[in-house]
């Protein structure tokens, strides 16, 4: 098992994703942990959200547990909640199992609700981040111990929003992951398929040499629009992503 850097644990990276005027509070509802920022305090409205979510997926896996379970992707079925079908859609594409998209799509559904009391909505759930906002928002890429923590963001400009920007890490946080990449992150206007992708890619990095190859292979994902991988120091970027320091 990878041992987590002190500042993952104790969430201490989320001081570096934002500094703007937006008003920023915490919705915890046992694993989903989301640090949200938006145009006013909308914690309560959150809070219903997730447990609207929450009670839908649970139910599903109450009676499906391989949905739970599975690390490949799970037969489409046009019955389940719309969340849980949004997983099946973008774990499909991706080549993984649904729950590999389980933070992107509660961030992204959460998100939808709140855009209904804010212009601006900015939400990042365990490394996956649902992006509305008015203005250009710099999302910075957090990569453990590597070198080049701090030093690269991703910019993204208001007009391609909203749009998902998420992360997978071989050496970071308590996802599953096969690879060692410090961090994978895909961008998508899906941020499930984000989710998703940033798994099934950071699952391809076995070392430096995979690099390449597995950023040609996340490009074939559809519904990618780009990516940055992360590995010690060597970092490699492809697609629709703007690189800033």
């Amino acid at each position: 098992m990878n041992r987590k850097p002190a500042d993952y644990r104790d969430r201490t990276y989320r001081n570096r994703i934002l500094k703007n005027d937006l008003k920023v509070f915490n919705v915890t509802v046992r694993e989903t942990d989301m640090f949200i920022s938006a145009d006013s305090d909308l914690t309560q409205i959150a809070l219903a959200s997730v447990h609207r979510l929450r009670s839908s997926l649970e139910s599903y896996i109450v009676v499906h547990r391989g949905f739970l379970t599975s690390l490949n992707p799970v037969p489409y079925d046009e019955l389940a909640p719309e969340i849980v079908r949004e997983m099946m859609r973008a774990s499909g594409k991706a080549g993984v199992g649904p729950m590999a998209a389980v933070a992107g799509a509660v961030a992204e559904h959460v998100g939808r609700d709140l855009l209904q009391h804010t212009r601006n909505v900015i939400i990042e759930n365990g490394g996956d981040i649902y992006l509305k906002s008015m203005n250009d928002v710099h999302v910075g890429l957090f990569a453990g111990r590597s070198p080049l923590t701090d030093r690269v963001s991703i910019k993204v400009r208001k007009e391609e929003m909203p749009v998902g920007v998420c992360t997978s890490s071989g050496t970071v946080g308590h996802s599953l992951s096969f690879g060692c990449a410090d961090a994978c992150c895909v961008k998508s206007g899906s941020v499930a398929l984000a989710d998703a992708a940033a798994t099934a890619v950071g699952n391809l990095v076995k070392s430096k040499k995979d690099l390449q190859n597995a950023l040609k292979a996340g490009m074939e994902i559809e519904g990618v629009l780009g990516i940055v991988i992360i590995v010690g120091d060597q970092l490699g970027v492809i697609g629709d992503v703007e690189l800033a320091g």
